[in-house]
């Protein structure tokens, strides 16, 4: 993401330290901000909520790589996660493991945002479907989570370790949201090959690419396609930038509307 951010300038978040840079999404007037939370669903909840409490922002987009779980999805790839899925919940019993699951939907505004912005990307593969959370590293396909997601999440596409977290926060916050997943394996045996080739960093690069066109298509609750696209300027309050009515995206994006 932060190839896309100019005028970058660092921010600490006041009471935990979580670090974001925030500055200008190329072509545009909209100040943004861009944040590394690191793994897991429920380190990525925390996060996200007191950074959506700090900058309090309209939306949240996660953006970041995953894992295939589809033949005709390949490396290099990108899900736009419809829903995300928390694949842990359920109950123990004697005749094995009744499923309860979780799902969080992705904002109706910021899919259709991503659906106008990847007509007009053709060299990127980008697939409109279901993700799977779960925390834990999937390099085995046929292991016996890899099995379960299959069983009981057979439409998801893509599997991670966070996406889940920060729909969830985004929900008790009342933010919209959105997971957007560049493709670096295919969560089998042959994850670290993959790795090593530099699937990760190409992955995020795709990620990041159709998050931003998606951004610039999206339009915020109350404003339709006939209003101007690039807002104001961030305005300060104290010593960050008030991203009310922005939106928040970690690895982060904001953008500021109007007066909202």
């Amino acid at each position: 993401m932060r190839a896309h951010i100019e005028e970058r300038e660092e921010r600490s978040h006041p009471d935990n330290g979580t670090i974001v840079e925030v500055g200008r999404l190329r072509g545009t007037s909209w100040r943004v901000a861009a944040a590394e939370l690191g793994e897991g669903a429920r380190n990525t909840a925390a996060l996200t909520s007191s950074l959506i409490g700090w900058l309090r922002p309209q939306a949240v987009l996660f953006v970041g790589i995953a894992g295939s779980l589809k033949d005709d999805i390949g490396i290099g790839d990108v899900v736009v996660g419809t829903k995300v899925y928390g694949i842990h919940g359920g109950k123990q019993t004697p005749q094995g493991l009744l499923v309860r699951p979780e799902a969080w939907f992705g904002s109706n505004a910021l899919v259709q945002a991503a659906r106008s912005a990847v007509r007009d990307m053709p060299d990127v593969r980008v697939h409109f479907k279901p993700i799977a959370t779960g925390d834990v590293v999937l390099a085995d396909a046929e292991s016996e989570i890899a099995r379960h997601v299959r069983e009981h999440y057979n439409d998801a596409a893509a599997f991670e370790m966070e996406g889940s977290g920060a729909a969830h926060a985004a929900h008790l916050e009342g933010r919209e949201a959105l997971v957007v997943r560049g493709i670096s394996d295919r969560a089998n045996a042959e994850k670290a090959v993959a790795d090593a080739g530099g699937s990760q960093q190409r992955a995020a690069a795709q990620a990041a690419a159709v998050a931003v066109a998606a951004l610039h298509k999206y339009r915020p609750r109350g404003r339709s396609s006939d209003d101007s696209e690039e807002g104001p300027q961030g305005r300060y309050g104290g010593d960050h930038i008030d991203f009310r009515g922005g939106i928040f995206h970690g690895p982060v994006i904001g953008k500021q509307t109007g007066n909202r």
